[in-house]
């Protein structure tokens, strides 16, 4: 185990900037997630770690020594790719064993490392079998499984579940954690999947355009977003936001919005009026009238999810949507109360939380 830190790493590819001055400290063992949309450069930052491309600026540190001028194979990281790049003329055990082959490791060594594994991973009795014979879940597993097999300083994922189907997606998430728990190795996991890193990471890491706009543990990313990007890219559905002003009126904050009004009392003093965003995630929003702040909203859609129903309404020239219990008895275009508790809004100014 190692831990990392990455100073100020920005790199550019001809005048696309892929990141911009990225500052990062992962601690020993833990299992740190990067998140944010294709192109933010997650996956750029990670071969930079890996040493498979230079960076314009900056420093990769590991355990407090810079590895900047050391080639891959002398940084002690091992990495999983998105494609499973396996030899399809070797079965699994020399799949498994051939980086340790390359390093010229005593063969009974080779042998321990990869049953040890191949125990860890469930896939003992695919060690004979070709990368063919094998389905895409235990591919993945092999593929996770040669990087292993290096007990490396740090384990480098690249979006390894994204060609699983979703159910095998959720099975293979609950693998990796447990197998974190047992080895206890340091992790950079990178995906564009929000439930892959709320499940998976001790900390997140939410990138957006190659810079980074918030790093904390799932739970504070979710219920204190830094910004509205973060805000609205965590969450399914994603959060309501709305544009309008704050006024004070009766010793009160108010949120002015197109067309309805929120009283938001209790906030903490010192907010200066003007304008705003408000944010409000779809389960903090009661059905039916409360003792806080109530509204009404035009039902547009409901979405049935099994579980849950979305209600989609309007208030005032806005929509917004609610997660509501299933069994609720509201049809499309009936008009619904609605309570808002002012406690569990977001405000942002200039895209920032306030």
């Amino acid at each position: 185990m190692a831990s990392l830190t990455l100073r100020a790493i920005a790199k550019s590819f001809g005048k696309v900037t892929a990141l911009a001055g990225v500052d990062l400290h992962v601690e020993e063992g833990e299992f740190c997630v990067l998140l944010g949309p294709s192109g933010c450069g997650k996956s750029t930052l990670l071969n930079i770690i890996a040493g498979l491309i230079p960076q314009d600026q900056g420093s990769v540190v590991l355990d407090g020594e810079p590895v900047d001028r050391l080639p891959p194979r002398d940084r002690d990281v091992a990495m999983v790719f998105q494609s499973y790049a396996l030899y399809p003329h070797m079965t699994v055990a020399q799949n498994l064993g051939f980086g340790l082959r390359m390093r010229r490791i005593p063969k009974q060594t080779i042998k321990n490392q990869v049953l040890e594994a191949a125990r860890l991973l469930g896939i003992e009795d695919l060690l004979d079998r070709k990368p063919r014979e094998l389905s895409g879940g235990q591919r993945q597993r092999v593929a996770m499984g040669r990087a292993l097999v290096r007990r490396a300083r740090v384990f480098l994922l690249d979006e390894p579940l994204s060609n699983l189907d979703a159910r095998l997606r959720a099975n293979v998430r609950l693998e990796l954690r447990r197998l974190h728990r047992q080895i206890r190795s340091t992790i950079i996991y990178v995906t564009h999947d929000q439930v892959e890193a709320m499940t998976l990471g001790d900390t997140v890491v939410v990138m957006r355009e190659g810079r980074v706009h918030q790093i904390g543990p799932p739970e504070k990313i979710y219920s204190r977003p830094a910004d509205t990007f973060v805000a609205t890219f965590i969450g399914s559905p994603e959060m309501n936001l709305h544009r309008g002003r704050l006024v004070r009126k009766d010793d009160c904050l108010h949120f002015q919005g197109s067309g309805f009004t929120v009283a938001l009392i209790g906030l903490k003093p010192g907010l200066q009026e003007g304008e705003v965003e408000l944010g409000t995630r779809p389960e903090d929003i009661g059905i039916g009238r409360g003792d806080t702040t109530d509204l009404e909203g035009k039902i547009e859609m409901i979405s049935d999810v099994g579980s849950e129903k979305y209600i989609h309404a309007r208030v005032g020239q806005e929509r917004l949507t609610v997660r509501a219990h299933k069994e609720i008895a509201y049809c499309t275009g009936d008009t619904v109360p609605l309570t808002i508790h002012p406690g569990r809004v977001h405000l942002f100014r200039e895209g920032l939380r306030i």
